[in-house]
């Protein structure tokens, strides 16, 4: 066994320590956000364990994401070979996202330090001051999450676009990235790469639809499934969600993402999730939680919430109506679903269809109504 620290702090407090936890001398790590409950933690681990990295799930607690050294460095490993080799990273994600916690894996694998921005929000004039403070002859790459590049890109100071252009990677993962963004990204010369992953496989392990060197990915059932030596050992003192997600088929050990998706030539594309949660600016949201609080409201019993595409957030929650209703229904309708379910479940707008479609049953038709909602969305 070894200890578990947990650090509520920046990348300077858990750095030092996450290096000692992955050369084997020191405790293993816990970054947690500022404020972040600590309850119910282990002052011990299996020595295994180099890191747990905190999940929100869509339900009951927290999940606790165990993963081994060898796990974190394979992540790194594949990266580095991915981009063409070591650079130096920017960080401007928080340390307890696994975004943000990779890069410091992948600074201690290459032998080097992070370029830092400060804490809370995105300062675009402190991620081009990081990023001219890298040598050009040094290869450099940062990773964000969509909200934070689309405000790179709009930022007045052309110095920040080409702040982007110079970075020979940016790595944009976290929730789904809007076509037109990326697009956007592509158009000023920026070298955007699409990643997918998550705590469980130690981060992004597929770049642009491509899985990442020793990465394996399958479609059973419909759901997206990886295998791989970037697989998290197993979520701490919960072995029944363990035994859940991570199941032993055809010799190989896979994560059961819960996302659905389709494999072409071999290059992956996501097509939702296999349960009612999206993901809003890097937030899961329950839609079916959205529901049942908008229909608590007068006058919206018959309310139905799906997901739709959003410029800045990936996803977010729409009600939609067969009737029409005003700016102060939306108003009620956020002040409602906020105070329940948190900013990020609050819905972004109310879409009118009339008559709603049903299945033979009776029920709305969920999946005819995301793909109205979806298409108006892009329109």
């Amino acid at each position: 066994m070894r200890e578990l620290a947990v650090l509520p702090g920046g990348p300077a407090v858990v750095l030092p320590t996450l290096r000692a936890a992955l050369s084997g001398d020191g405790p293993a790590v816990l970054p947690l956000a500022s404020g972040a409950p600590a309850a119910g933690l282990p002052a011990r681990v299996p020595r295994r364990i180099a890191a747990v990295l905190q999940t929100s799930g869509t339900a009951g607690p927290p999940k606790r994401v165990a993963l081994t050294a060898n796990a974190l460095l394979a992540s790194a490993g594949a990266t580095e070979a991915a981009l063409g080799g070591p650079g130096r990273w920017v960080l401007a994600l928080p340390v307890h996202y696994i975004a943000g916690f990779q890069v410091l894996v992948r600074a201690i694998a290459e032998g080097g330090d992070p370029v830092v921005l400060p804490p809370g929000h995105l300062d675009p004039g402190s991620f081009a001051d990081a990023v001219e403070s890298i040598p050009a002859a040094e290869r450099a790459y940062t990773s964000l999450v969509p909200a934070q590049l689309g405000d790179l890109l709009a930022a007045p100071e052309r110095r920040v676009r080409e702040a982007l252009r110079r970075l020979d990677a940016v790595l944009v993962g976290g929730q789904r990235l809007p076509d037109q963004l990326r697009e956007a990204a592509l158009d000023h010369g920026i070298g955007v790469i699409r990643t997918y992953g998550s705590s469980e496989t130690s981060g992004g392990c597929v770049y642009d639809g491509l899985p990442l060197g020793p990465a394996e990915v399958r479609i059973r059932d419909g759901e997206v499934r990886i295998a791989g030596p970037m697989l998290a050992e197993e979520y701490l003192g919960d072995p029944e969600r363990t035994a859940a997600a991570f199941v032993h088929e055809d010799g190989l050990r896979w994560f059961r993402t819960g996302d659905a998706g389709e494999l072409h030539e071999g290059r992956l594309r996501v097509t939702g999730r296999l349960d009612d949660v999206l993901v809003s600016g890097g937030e899961k949201v329950s839609v079916g939680l959205v529901e049942s609080v908008v229909r608590e409201l007068p006058g919206l019993q018959d309310a139905v919430v799906v997901a739709a595409p959003h410029a800045r957030w990936g996803d977010a929650p729409v009600v939609v109506l067969p009737h029409a209703a005003d700016e102060t229904v939306l108003a009620a309708v956020r002040d409602a679903v906020g105070a329940r379910l948190g900013a990020a479940a609050r819905p972004d707008r109310i879409e009118t269809v009339d008559p709603l479609p049903t299945l033979a049953t009776g029920k709305p038709d969920r999946i005819a109504l995301a793909a109205l909602v979806a298409a108006r969305s892009r329109a």
